[in-house]
């Protein structure tokens, strides 16, 4: 057996599970969450600030304004080429075919990750191996939206 220890990461949390009941664990956890909250809505206001005062500062320079103005004219004319060229048949079978395939590819993910979960539940593992021996594991991403207010 390896006499070496794993490193406690900063902030993390120790839970004993004979010592600490659940409720603890999850108000302990909760109130982390909402600090986490805050502290991202605090520089998420401060990157848009920051982002603001850089854009102010670029405006306000003549050079800047005259290849802004260049750049937008040359995307315009390249952005009417584009569109000219796509409308062409075969390029427009091209774009609905490759459309659908991301709309298959989508449904099938969405497939897959149900069939894992329940592979995960039902067998207890997290990893399974391909048709090519290759062993891959299973990992949940969770994110946090906000609720619309008309399911308040």
């Amino acid at each position: 057996m390896d006499d070496q220890t794993t490193p406690t990461p900063i902030n993390a949390v120790t839970v004993e599970p004979e010592t600490v009941e659940v409720g603890t664990v999850l108000t302990n956890l909760e109130s982390m969450i909402k600090t986490t909250i805050t502290q991202m809505d605090v520089k998420k206001d401060e990157l848009r600030k920051l982002n603001e005062m850089t854009t102010s500062y670029l405006e306000q320079d003549s050079t800047y304004q005259e290849h802004e103005k260049a750049a937008k004219e040359a995307n315009r004319i390249k952005n009417n080429t584009k569109s000219e060229l796509l409308k062409q048949s075969g390029v427009a079978q091209t774009i609905l075919q490759a459309k659908e395939i991301k709309k298959e590819l989508k449904e099938a993910q969405d497939g897959l990750s149900d069939y894992l979960r329940e592979y995960q539940r039902m067998s207890g593992s997290n990893e399974i191996e391909d048709d090519n021996g290759e062993i891959r594991e299973i990992i949940y991403l969770a994110k946090l939206i906000k609720r619309s207010s008309k399911f308040k």
